[in-house]
């Protein structure tokens, strides 16, 4: 039998095939080509496979055979084959017959694709563009592709575990979104922050669980994983068109086969509805784009869904509108975690009373601040805020600075294990018990009762709860005086030494 495909045969693979575009197009755009050639090649591989299964199940009764093939979770139809554009790699129309092959395969499978959202996820992305270069060139570089990914057989039973082709997808968006800065790393939250935010969070079985601005949705993911089961459903809302398709196909390739990804923006256009009103969850995660300017607080002012009662957050500063969002989707026994720049916390005119009124609703469960130079694109330091409907210590608010526990990296700093479960250590204490007020980690985390924060101004500002000051040394004076001049008596001694060497080599200065 031969060996299973690792993670790293197919990390291999997927890296590899970025030599083909490398200064043929912007490095942010690679993934569109690569995730969705990658996406094509397992699902027919999978597909393959089952119908050889059912081959022989039914000693070869093709109408059985297709009957059966029609009730699996992908159809893939012959001339949407991985394999028949492979044949055709050297065709001069080979990116006509790879977009035409995505038109097919989406179509057949319309329910599971884009076609719960009524819109083709393939359709930001053209295998026939001018932007892979002239006629020759371009035939070239899709050859090449097709290549790539040919001898990767991605079939469930020649696969290490069911998780490597969402491994690969992860591992490839992650050194788009380092490599790339900002314009990539807005569709993705880095590995140890979403892993942290979603154990935050840790929704029961059951949940229904939700991410307003999903990204590429890994967020969402490990969100669902920290369940422990399959007993859960995820629903996510992305405005950026090919950002969205990445969404969808990352939900199918980690088996997520029921999830529901809308596309569109959430702000102005929520697509998740109960009837007339937003749809409730149990959990909320997001990482929103910070202090989004012209998120439309104009067309807003009338809102619908009355999500800003607490009052319209300032056209320049997105943040309190997602958050009020957010607040709005969750059930009565709900919560929420969201990352945020530190401004949310101490910000005045319309963003402080938002944040007055969160408070004295008693929603605010914990602020967490973290390292600086963790997030793709920005340096800035961030903070994550828990939202509670059901928490056990009321009235009281735990303060976490997690800001100087972190792996530092040459480009980038990360969230090492041990950081994440110092966090998590506190965090659960205050979430499962009853806490009493003020210091409950030396340094790192402090529990403040509502009077306090109101006395504060409703400044959540992490400093002024958690006292990180660190004591001088204190300096003994007549200590250092003996060290100087026993220093200087050295040196001295060492002047006169060097000066009796120049006078034997008959040198006089």
């Amino acid at each position: 039998m031969s060996s299973k495909v690792t993670q790293k045969d197919i990390n291999n693979t997927v890296w590899k095939a970025c030599d083909t575009f490398r200064g043929t197009i912007d490095p942010s755009q690679y993934k569109d080509y690569i995730l969705t050639m990658l996406f094509l090649k397992y699902v027919t591989d999978v597909f393959i496979e089952k119908k050889e299964e059912y081959g022989r199940k039914y000693d070869g009764n093709m109408d059985r055979v297709k009957r059966a093939l029609e009730r699996e979770r992908f159809i893939v139809p012959d001339e949407s084959s991985f394999y028949f554009l492979y044949e055709n790699r050297n065709n001069p129309k080979i990116g006509e017959m790879i977009n035409h092959a995505l038109a097919e395969l989406e179509e057949a499978n319309r329910e599971k694709l884009g076609g719960q959202d009524g819109s083709n996820i393939f359709r930001n992305i053209d295998f026939n563009s001018s932007n892979l270069g002239d006629a020759k060139g371009k035939v070239t570089r899709l050859r090449n592709l097709l290549n790539d990914f040919v001898t990767l057989n991605l079939s469930s039973s020649h696969l290490e575990n069911n998780d490597v082709i969402g491994g690969a997808y992860e591992f490839l968006i992650a050194n788009f979104a380092s490599d790339s800065g900002k314009k990539a790393g807005e569709f993705f939250t880095p590995a140890e922050v979403s892993t942290l935010l979603a154990k935050l969070t840790k929704s029961k079985p059951g949940s229904r669980i939700y991410d307003p601005t999903c990204g590429s949705g890994s967020l969402l993911i490990k969100a669902g994983r920290e369940v422990g089961d399959n007993n859960f459903s995820l629903y996510g809302q992305e405005a950026n068109g090919s950002t969205w398709a990445l969404a969808v196909m990352n939900m199918y390739l980690h088996g997520y086969d029921s999830a529901i990804i809308r596309w569109g923006d959430t702000l102005r256009n929520p697509k998740h509805k109960d009837g007339d009103s937003l749809m409730l969850f149990d959990t909320v995660v997001a990482n929103p784009p910070f202090s989004l300017d012209k998120w439309g607080a104009d067309e807003l002012l009338n809102d619908t869904y009355n999500r800003f009662w607490r009052g319209v957050p300032p056209k320049s500063k997105g943040d309190w509108a997602f958050i009020s969002h957010m607040l709005e989707s969750l059930n009565n026994t709900g919560k929420a975690g969201v990352v945020v720049p530190h401004g949310v916390l101490f910000r005045g005119a319309a963003e402080g009373k938002i944040r007055a009124k969160t408070l004295e609703e008693d929603l605010i469960e914990a602020i967490i601040g973290l390292p600086s130079n963790l997030f793709f694109g920005t340096s800035i330091p961030a903070a994550i805020v828990i939202f509670n409907r059901q928490k056990v210590n009321k009235q009281k608010v735990l303060f976490i600075d997690a800001s100087k526990g972190f792996v530092p990296g040459k480009n980038q700093n990360s969230l090492g294990d041990s950081h994440i479960q110092r966090i998590l250590n506190v965090f659960s204490r205050f979430h499962d018990e009853m806490i009493h007020v003020g210091v409950l980690e030396d340094k790192f985390a402090y529990v403040s009762t509502l009077d306090e924060i109101i006395e504060n101004d409703y400044n959540l500002n992490i400093p002024r709860y958690v006292d990180t000051f660190e004591a001088e040394e204190e300096v003994d004076i007549k200590a250092v005086m003996q060290d100087i001049k026993s220093l200087e008596a050295k040196r001295d001694e060492l002047d006169r030494e060097i000066e009796g060497y120049l006078k034997e080599l008959g040198l006089d200065f």
